[in-house]
């Protein structure tokens, strides 16, 4: 059962701790040994060796293994209903991916009533809590039409704040070979109806879904709200998505898979994160983007699942963090800065993301020593407990004894 607990709450014998704070440990991880963490009235309190812990109510023995700070998911389309397996099969025999299945979801979404959105966005949000996500953004986007759209937010914001108007999904099937009038009316109407509920605005700025133009539209009416710009940008091929998103100040351009020197110069140059879905790239046979290329010229990088029933019906960070070491040539650390520290710089969180003091206790252990092990054993559950505002949020018993 979670811990209903003490006030503070002290985690010892921690293997290896990953701070994000390098005033606090080694390089850009702040990497501890030996190193205790005190949780106090949902932050963190103290940070420091074992030997000079202070006491607390709660007392907590890792018994060697790492302790990190909860995901950040910057990146998920979790109010949905239906699935698509069938789809995902096809693609995986041979049918290339194009920017049209959505069709499918947005027909089941507005079939749907609030209540079935709610409990499939739950189940979703209860499995990445087990695979360790403790900060989670949801967008909206499979309903399409004024009401659908805002009964979607209305529904994202009963779990998380962090609420994105994806409005600018693809033209639904009833505005066929009419984007720019689809285009209006998210910018005429439904954004002044939606934007009370939400936080973000984002726009699918890519071939068979907007263009240039018809996203600079959507993200300025939404700007106009109050709402603050994401892109999904450059994911099927060459695009001005990361462009537009450097020119309107957007917190981050999500996907960047096609990217050229001059997308990687404004990205460098600029406040906008590159939010990497390498199970997108995964689970549709695309390329992965080179985050090498973007790491070394200085851009700030984000790892988000992508959790959608199309392209990525996955809630797990580590499974993507692997993907990451393995298939887009980020080193583990970088890997895991990415999905923690990285996914708060993309949401302009400065409370989560890292166990500095004052941080927020969000925070998970591993059956492992280190944070090395999320891409060095690819697949495995590793996650064990996980920590949200100090609380035990997942307890890792019952363990698998009496299992037949």
């Amino acid at each position: 059962m979670p811990d209903s607990g003490s006030r503070t709450t002290v985690l010892t014998n921690i293997g290896t701790l990953v701070t994000n704070d390098p005033t606090l440990g080694d390089g850009p991880l702040g990497l501890r040994d030996d190193a205790t963490i005190v949780f106090d009235g949902g932050v963190v309190a103290w940070v420091g060796d074992a030997a000079h812990a202070p006491a607390a109510d709660h007392r907590v023995d890792l018994g060697g293994r790492a302790v990190l700070p909860g995901f950040v998911e910057s990146h998920s389309h979790l109010v949905f209903a239906g699935e698509r397996a069938e789809e995902f099969a096809a693609r995986m025999s041979g049918e290339k991916y194009a920017a049209g299945g959505i069709r499918t979801t947005i027909a089941a979404t507005r079939a749907a009533t609030d209540e079935q959105l709610a409990d499939n966005m739950r189940r979703l949000l209860a499995e990445a809590l087990r695979s360790g996500s403790t900060t989670v953004e949801c967008k909206t986007g499979y309903g399409q039409t004024t009401p659908d759209e805002l009964r979607s937010a209305q529904v994202a914001g009963r779990f998380t704040d962090e609420v994105t108007l994806l409005a600018a999904h693809v033209p639904p099937p009833e505005y066929a070979g009419r984007a720019d009038d689809y285009v209006a009316m998210v910018c005429e109407e439904m954004i002044d109806a939606c934007a009370p509920h939400a936080k973000w605005i984002d726009v699918f700025c890519e071939r068979g879904a907007f263009d240039r133009e018809q996203a600079h539209a959507v993200l300025s009416a939404g700007i106009a709200k109050g709402l603050v710009p994401r892109v999904h940008g450059n994911q099927l091929g060459h695009g001005p998505g990361v462009q537009l998103a450097v020119e309107l100040g957007a917190a981050s351009v999500d996907h960047v898979t096609y990217i050229s020197p001059a997308d990687i110069d404004a990205l460098a140059g600029s406040s906008t994160v590159a939010t990497l879905l390498p199970g997108a790239d995964f689970c549709t046979r695309n390329s992965y983007p080179d985050a090498r290329a973007l790491l070394d010229a200085g851009v700030t990088v984000a790892l988000g699942a992508d959790c959608n029933p199309g392209t990525c019906y996955t809630t797990s960070l580590p499974f993507c963090i692997a993907l990451a070491v393995r298939e887009s040539r980020m080193t583990p650390a970088e890997a895991v800065w990415a999905a923690t520290a990285g996914g708060a710089r993309a949401l302009r969180r400065t409370d989560v993301g890292w166990l500095g003091i004052g941080a927020s206790a969000d925070a998970i252990s591993l059956d492992a020593p280190s944070y090395l092990h999320l891409a060095y054993r690819p697949g495995v559950a590793l996650v064990r407990e996980v920590w949200k505002d100090g609380r035990l949020a997942v307890d890792p018993e019952p363990n698998a004894e009496g299992m037949r």
